[in-house]
C-alpha cells in the first residue's frame, strides 16, 4: 500500500515516454494548517507543491530543491522547498481582500507580472544552482510544463488538481528518440492524458488511473516514494540568532514591541519572547550544556518553558 503522500514514477515502454504521479494528502493538509489561505491561494500553492514534488522525485542527483513564484499581483509569493528525502514545506504570501476581487481562474490576475525561480542545492557544489525565468502560461500546470520543456529540451505535459484534502499531479515527458519507436506516440499520449479528471487525480491510485488513461499501452510502474512534512520547531537556532543580534538591540526590540515575535513562514512556526524569556535568553549558556529543546535556553538555568528548573 502506498504512503498517504507519495510520488510514483512510470514509463510508457512502447512509446519511450516517462511520467510520474503525485498525491499529497497529510502533507498538503499540514502545509495549510492555521494559515487561513483564501481558496484560490491554497489552490495555487497545492498545485505547485504537487508538481515540485514530481520534479524533486525525478532529480538525477538528489539535492534540496526550492521553487519560488514572485509577482506584483494579490499573490506576491509562492514557495515550495523540498529536501532530498522529499521532506516538503512551503507557504504563500497574499492579501485575501485583494484576491477576492479578481478572476481567480486566471494566473496572471493573481500573480501579475511574475517570474519563476529554481534553486538546487546539491552536496559538493560550492553554491546552489539557480535559474530565473519569466512566467509562461495561464496556469501553474502550463508554467511548469513550459519550464520543463525549456530546461530539458523535451516536450512535457502537466495536469494538476487540488482541494482542501489533497493535491495531485500527473506528469508526462517524451524521452529523446521516442519518435523512432512511434512517430505519433507523443501526440496520442497527450490526447489520452488530457482526458484525466480532477476527481481521478485526487481520488485514484496510479495503477487504476494509468490503466484507464493508457489502456492500450504497456505501463511500467516503479516503486512509490513517501513524501513527508517533518519540520519541528528549532528554538535553539532562534535563540542563537537573537544572541548574535546583541543584548542592547534585543532589549530595544522588546521595549518597542512589548514582545519579540519571530515567524518562520516556511516551516510554519512562531516563536515568542517576553521579558522573562529575553532575560533567560541573555544569560550566557554554560559550556558543554545542551539547550532546552522547548525554548533554547541552557539546562543549567531556569527556563521560561518550565522544563529546566
Amino acid at each position: 500500500m502506498n504512503p498517504p503522500s507519495h510520488v510514483q514514477r512510470f514509463l510508457l515502454e512502447n512509446l519511450d515516454i516517462r511520467g510520474a504521479f503525485v498525491r499529497l494528502t497529510d502533507v498538503w493538509q499540514a502545509l495549510q494548517r492555521d494559515r487561513g489561505y483564501a481558496p484560490a491561494v491554497a489552490k495555487l500553492l497545492g498545485e505547485m507543491a504537487a508538481i515540485s514534488t514530481v520534479i524533486a522525485g525525478n532529480l538525477k542527483q538528489p539535492g534540496r530543491l526550492t521553487f519560488q513564484i514572485q509577482g506584483h499581483g494579490p499573490v506576491s509569493l509562492l514557495v515550495i522547498d523540498c529536501a532530498e528525502d522529499l521532506n516538503l514545506r512551503g507557504y504563500a504570501e497574499a492579501k485575501s481582500a485583494d484576491v477576492d476581487g479578481v478572476d481567480t481562474d486566471k494566473l496572471a490576475a493573481l500573480i501579475g507580472d511574475g517570474r519563476l525561480q529554481l534553486s538546487l542545492d546539491v552536496a559538493g557544489l560550492d553554491q546552489p544552482y539557480q535559474s530565473l525565468v519569466p512566467l509562461e502560461g495561464a496556469s501553474i500546470a502550463e508554467v511548469f510544463a513550459h519550464y520543463l520543456e525549456r530546461s530539458e529540451q523535451q516536450p512535457a505535459g502537466v495536469w494538476l488538481a487540488c482541494d482542501e484534502q489533497a493535491s495531485a499531479a500527473l506528469f508526462l515527458q517524451r524521452l529523446p528518440g521516442a519518435d523512432t519507436k512511434e512517430a505519433d506516440g507523443w501526440r496520442r499520449a497527450l490526447t489520452l492524458a488530457q482526458t484525466v479528471r480532477a476527481d481521478e487525480l485526487l481520488g485514484q491510485e496510479a495503477p487504476t488511473l494509468l490503466r484507464r488513461l493508457f489502456a492500450e499501452e504497456e505501463v511500467r510502474l516503479y516503486p512509490s516514494r513517501a513524501v513527508i512534512h517533518d519540520w519541528p520547531p528549532e528554538p535553539e537556532k532562534i535563540a542563537a540568532m537573537l544572541r548574535t543580534i546583541g543584548e542592547a538591540e534585543v532589549r530595544t526590540m522588546l521595549a518597542e514591541q512589548g514582545e519579540i515575535v519571530i515567524r518562520d513562514e516556511l516551516s510554519n512556526h512562531t516563536y515568542r519572547y517576553g521579558e522573562a524569556e529575553v532575560a533567560a535568553l541573555l544569560i550566557p549558556p554554560v559550556a558543554g550544556s545542551t539547550p532546552c529543546a522547548q525554548c533554547g535556553n541552557s539546562p543549567s538555568r531556569k527556563s521560561p518553558c518550565g522544563r529546566n528548573k
